[in-house]
């Protein structure tokens, strides 16, 4: 399946350009930019730092979190989602996640110049044993049409 996904939004500028441009949405969203840089805490130790988000500019909800690994191993570029956040602290700029650090290393590789597609999206929820967002998305609509 070679969907591309018209409204998703990568890179800072983009995002905070269409936040800007869209009257209707709340000025706080850019705040999201405040987390870039935080660390991703692994239940086994730190894994990498937030590089930044992908966005569904229709919707608006933050499909991925962008994930830097260079400083803990080989420089590498991952995709989390935010449904896999367990908790934020603040005050020690982390971010923490229950899975592991071999989970997250052997991640299927996030190429920034590629276009999302669902397959490559499945390969990752599928690679973490998670259920895709679009599941969850597509039961909501089946039973608003009822």
């Amino acid at each position: 399946m070679w969907a591309v996904y018209p409204y998703i939004l990568r890179g800072r500028e983009k995002i905070i350009d269409s936040i800007q441009s869209d009257k209707t949405l709340d000025p706080n969203l850019s705040s999201i930019f405040e987390i870039i840089g935080y660390n991703i805490q692994a239940v086994d130790g730190e894994i990498g730092h937030i590089s930044d988000f992908i966005i569904d500019g229709e919707t608006w909800a933050i499909r991925y979190i962008i994930i830097a690994t260079q400083n803990w191993w080989l420089e590498k570029i991952i995709i989390l989602s935010p449904k896999w956040i367990e908790q934020v602290n603040w005050s020690e700029s982390k971010i923490f996640t229950n899975l592991s650090q071999e989970e997250i290393k052997h991640s299927p590789e996030y190429f920034e110049e590629s276009l999302l597609i669902r397959d490559y999206e499945s390969t990752v929820h599928q690679h973490y044993n998670r259920q895709g967002y679009w599941v969850d998305e597509n039961a909501a609509k089946k039973h608003s049409v009822k």
